[in-house]
């Protein structure tokens, strides 16, 4: 069978690559740029283009065809309706990655479904997923589009490690102040559930539902069956690292308020929300099926790696200075209530 990845070198994408490459039964294409292109596994073919560049894309496509074809880079609904025209006919599976940030917050319930409500008036990016998966799922009902939605939550590689309040330029400021025996912000009293997947395991779902006509018009989440809490999440870094994990908890409410980051998407529209994910309907799809890596598995060999490599270690003294500042006042915040 044949595969086209629209991207296929992010987060998520890479650890799909890297599996479908050695599977006998998949020749894979993938569509990009080239930029990472040294990364990639041995077999995996690659068409160079800008796909915002519609017609040379076009263009590069003439005479394939596909028995599945993933957008790994569709964010707004200009880029899922360009996809529809550049695949319709040409594809026996379009697979689109949505985000489970898309479901209804404030959550109504802490158990999410696929059948949980989408809607989410704090972040516009879950809001254009939601728009995307309308217009994708119309095509299907009307034309039989042959889409299959796909919702991550928070997968994470061994190239950063995954947090809930970090700066704009990724998590290794937090891991630095760790180590160095700074307290770290945790959003919260940091006894809300959430879930962390580590993007082999995501593969492991993702390529189940490849080619599978049970996946054809519906949507599928695919999150690691583990529920932690995000003091259990920074402890097990904390463990990771050797250190002693010290937290100071900031309201997420209050996070948003004072930062210029985009606490309000990320947080309230996201991860300040206690959640449970249901898989079932991914393991009948997708019989036999089962998560392996654990987070504190997964995380000591993302902190082993990053440790290894400085070029994953991207400091961030803006985002350090904010934590040192927010902490201060806090405190003095206190002194004067107290009297």
């Amino acid at each position: 069978m044949k595969a086209l990845f629209i991207g296929g070198t992010g987060t998520i994408s890479m650890a799909i690559t890297r599996a479908l490459s050695a599977d006998p039964d998949w020749e894979l294409y993938l569509l990009n740029r080239g930029s990472r292109q040294s990364e990639l596994p041995e077999g995996v073919k690659v068409i160079t283009a800008d796909i915002g560049d519609e017609a040379d894309t076009a263009a590069k496509l003439e005479g394939l065809s596909f028995d599945c074809v993933c957008d790994f880079i569709g964010f707004v609904p200009s880029q899922v309706e360009r996809d529809h025209r550049l695949f319709k006919g040409k594809t026996k599976q379009f697979m689109y990655i949505s985000s489970a940030s898309a479901y209804n917050k404030p959550c109504s319930s802490h158990i999410i479904t696929e059948g949980t409500s989408l809607a989410n008036p704090y972040w516009e990016y879950s809001r254009n997923k939601i728009l995307c998966e309308r217009f994708l799922m119309d095509k299907y009902e009307k034309e039989g589009f042959p889409v299959t939605i796909i919702r991550p939550s928070h997968t994470y590689d061994d190239r950063s490690v995954p947090l809930g309040v970090h700066g704009s330029k990724g998590s290794w400021q937090v891991i630095k102040r760790m180590m160095e025996g700074k307290p770290v912000i945790v959003h919260g009293d940091g006894t809300s559930l959430w879930t962390m997947t580590y993007n082999e395991d995501f593969a492991k779902g993702f390529i189940g539902l490849m080619g599978n006509p049970h996946a054809i018009g519906e949507a599928f989440q695919i999150t690691c069956d583990e529920t932690l809490t995000w003091n259990q999440i920074y402890q097990a870094i904390a463990d990771a690292l050797g250190v002693e994990y010290k937290p100071y908890y900031v309201a997420s409410q209050y996070l948003a308020e004072v930062s210029d980051y985009d606490f309000n998407g990320s947080l309230l529209g996201d991860k300040a929300n206690s959640v449970v994910f249901d898989n079932t309907k991914l393991k009948n799809a997708v019989p036999g099926l089962r998560f392996s890596v654990r987070f504190e598995q997964g995380v000591r060999k993302v902190i082993a790696n990053c440790l290894a490599h400085p070029e994953y270690q991207v400091e961030d003294p803006e985002f350090d200075a904010f934590c040192d500042r927010l902490i201060e006042t806090l405190e003095e915040a206190k002194k004067k209530i107290r009297g």
